[in-house]
């Protein structure tokens, strides 16, 4: 098998994920990878809100025009910013097992989010954590937070955030699990669709990396991405909505937990439903009916017409 070149965006968080591929490449089939870096639209627009710069998969483009462009054989996503139209030439011959789902709190005096001051100051980049946030502590002062993980971080430590809400598996890949203040319960702020999963995405024509890459694929975690994108995609949401999701399968069956939640975190539909693992798909189109069902839809387009 030839080396592989991996593509990869150039944050400390994205560089962990592609040399744990390259080292899962060569364990798994001697196959030796280098690492490629490449910019994207959304790493060159850090200032800016996510909401304000629209567009999907602006963390991915770039990254589907190198493999497109056979600069480099395959790509390293965090599934939560994939969108869910792949296009024509490109697949995903594996999605990696899972890491831990939940957010979590690092506070800059080591509150919890129930014992954060009245009218604190937290920071995130996400409409979902924004909005489940409010939901169960409607007096903070949820602010923007955008900029790689460190950079958040230098942020709460320095006091300018009373605490920042970010993925616990990036942290615990990271190696800074010590910098927790508190994992936040699925109850109060599920997750985004993905989160905690690593895509591998390459050419369709591709087949002798696509065998390779198909020894990393886990098919649990495959299954429950499978659930949450379906949701995503009958929402047609793309990567900035107030939108949490978390499949997973509990005693053989498959489990789902979604929310969609209004920004100022007063409208809140929540939901559950089960189906047997091979119908995940399908879970995902009855969660989107049943959200809404419940009012998620009013809800959506809010958030799209304030957007405009």
């Amino acid at each position: 098998m030839r080396p592989l070149r991996i593509g990869s965006r150039g944050s400390i968080l994205a560089r962990w994920q592609a040399e744990f591929v390259r080292k899962q490449l060569f364990q798994v089939s001697g196959v030796e990878a280098e690492i490629i870096i490449i910019k994207t639209s959304g790493d060159k627009m850090q200032q800016a809100p996510l909401t304000q710069i629209g567009g999907k998969g602006i963390f991915i483009k770039e990254l589907e025009e190198a493999l497109l462009e056979e600069t480099v054989d395959l790509a390293v996503h965090s599934v939560k910013d994939v969108p869910t139209e792949t296009p024509g030439r490109l697949f995903f011959p594996a999605v990696c097992r899972r890491d831990d789902v939940r957010d979590c709190l690092v506070s800059h005096k080591g509150a919890t989010l129930a014992n954060l001051r009245q009218g604190a100051r937290v920071g995130t980049s996400s409409l979902r954590r924004q909005a489940q946030l409010r939901h169960h502590r409607p007096d903070l002062d949820i602010r923007e937070l955008r900029g790689n993980v460190d950079t958040r971080l230098r942020k709460v430590e320095s006091g300018e955030y009373d605490a920042i809400v970010v993925s616990k598996a990036g942290l615990d890949r990271l190696g800074w699990s010590q910098k927790i203040t508190e994992a936040l319960s699925p109850e109060i702020s599920l997750p985004a669709v993905g989160q905690g999963a690593i895509a591998i995405e390459s050419r369709v024509k591709d087949t002798e990396a696509a065998d390779i890459l198909g020894k990393l694929d886990d098919a649990e975690t495959r299954t429950a991405v499978i659930a949450e994108r379906a949701l995503l995609a009958a929402l047609h949401g793309g990567c900035q909505v107030p939108l949490g999701a978390w499949a997973r399968l509990e005693r053989g069956e498959l489990v789902m937990d979604a929310v969609v939640c209004s920004v100022d975190g007063v409208q809140y539909v929540r939901q559950r439903a089960t189906a047997p693992p091979d119908q995940a798909a399908q879970l995902g189109e009855h969660m989107a009916k049943l959200l809404v069902e419940g009012g998620a839809r009013g809800i959506l387009e809010e958030v799209q017409r304030s957007r405009g």
